[in-house]
């Protein structure tokens, strides 16, 4: 994890980033807008930083168990209903953001 000296929000996600865009399949998305800058495995976007948070595709269930734990809030892409599989993770959160990374990618692996 980051040293203490940095400990913003894009500092953790450069870890995430390092960690795992060296697993089969995993590309850093080149597109402008939605998805810039984000992971992807096999062309398929499951983790970027949005401003001070990480939003993750996981799997519907776990996003209602972090929503409903307090660990993440749900996400609506700005369309008025909240996306199933997409949650935002805060910067509070901090310490379980490679963690839930890592379940992203495991779920964007199926």
């Amino acid at each position: 994890m980051p040293r203490s000296a940095d400990c913003s929000p894009e500092a953790y996600y450069a870890v995430i980033v390092a960690a795992l865009v060296k697993a089969k399949g995993v590309t850093i998305s080149s597109r402008r807008g939605f998805g810039q800058g984000g992971l992807m495995i096999h062309e398929k976007l499951f983790a970027v930083l949005r401003g001070t948070t990480l939003l993750l595709k996981l799997p519907a269930d776990r996003v209602a168990e972090l929503i409903a734990s307090k660990e993440g809030n749900a996400f609506d892409a700005g369309k008025g209903r909240p996306m199933r599989e997409w949650i935002t993770i805060g910067p509070h959160a901090h310490a379980k953001w490679l963690q839930l990374a890592r379940e992203a990618l495991q779920f964007g692996q199926r």
